[in-house]
């Protein structure tokens, strides 16, 4: 995965965007410029200020983002491939911890402090959590961000929606085996393929094991979206423009 946008990539999330009611795409040139520029911070990891002159004035190019930011661009782009595209015969769950660079605090009252934008402290400083839910090749299909410190299962009501019960059976690791998570399943007559933890007591479940080999998938997505600079560290003091970027990641690994 190049820091450039390719030609390919370019013209399907133009067309994307062309067709969103609430943004300008402006000319075709201008926007291949804008998107290669993003793709280029989130490859690469700079700061903005440090955007190539040839890719555009850097706080124009970190105002129109951070303006998409808000509006959910990025998150919805990721959906528009994943309505077209997903392979929802079984689906994934899981987690990664994102250390915070020490330019991620310091986020104001006005937004809800550091607390609101999902940074938890550690020994080691400041982490996120990255909660991630995946189609049966890997795709990305949804995201949801928390503190560092939270548990896994806290992310996952937030990647539940109501194409969870197409699937014939959702995958994950014994840190979901709860029975919340169970019963959720259970209701949408879902297979639950998640080993039991050890320390379970009274009612013991059993799983697929060969199907639970799949869930690697998952893993080697997460990967791929770790290649990308800006997601590998959390450089964002705002929690909607970090998840921007690993949105923005997210459909580089739909169209490789």
């Amino acid at each position: 995965m190049t820091a450039s946008l390719s030609s390919r990539e370019f013209d399907c999330i133009y067309s994307f965007i062309q067709s969103h009611p609430k943004v300008y795409a402006g000319t075709r040139e201008s926007c291949h410029r804008f998107l290669s520029a993003v793709k280029w911070v989130l490859r690469s990891g700079a700061q903005w200020r440090l955007l190539p002159a040839v890719l555009g004035k850097w706080n124009s190019v970190h105002k129109r983002f951070l303006r998409w930011s808000v509006r959910g661009i990025f998150e919805q782009l990721v959906f528009s491939l994943a309505e077209t595209h997903a392979d929802i015969e079984w689906l994934c769950v899981d987690s990664t911890i994102v250390r915070a660079h020490m330019s991620a605090a310091g986020a104001s009252h006005k937004s809800g402090g550091q607390k609101e934008q999902q940074l938890g402290r550690s020994r080691g400083g400041f982490t996120s959590k990255l909660h991630l839910k995946t189609d049966a090749l890997g795709n990305p299909l949804k995201l949801v961000l928390t503190g560092g410190h939270r548990n896994d299962v806290i992310g996952f009501p937030g990647l539940c929606d109501e194409k969870d019960q197409e699937a014939s059976a959702v995958l994950a690791d014994r840190a979901y085996d709860t029975e919340k998570i169970r019963g959720y399943l259970a209701e949408l007559q879902v297979e639950a393929v998640i080993p039991p933890r050890t320390s379970r007591v009274g009612r013991e479940y059993t799983y697929d094991r060969e199907l639970y080999k799949s869930r690697s998938v998952i893993e080697c997505s997460i990967n791929k979206l770790k290649w990308f600079r800006r997601v590998f560290t959390r450089f964002d003091k705002r929690a909607d423009a970090y998840l921007s970027f690993v949105y923005f990641a997210c459909v580089f690994v739909w169209l490789r």
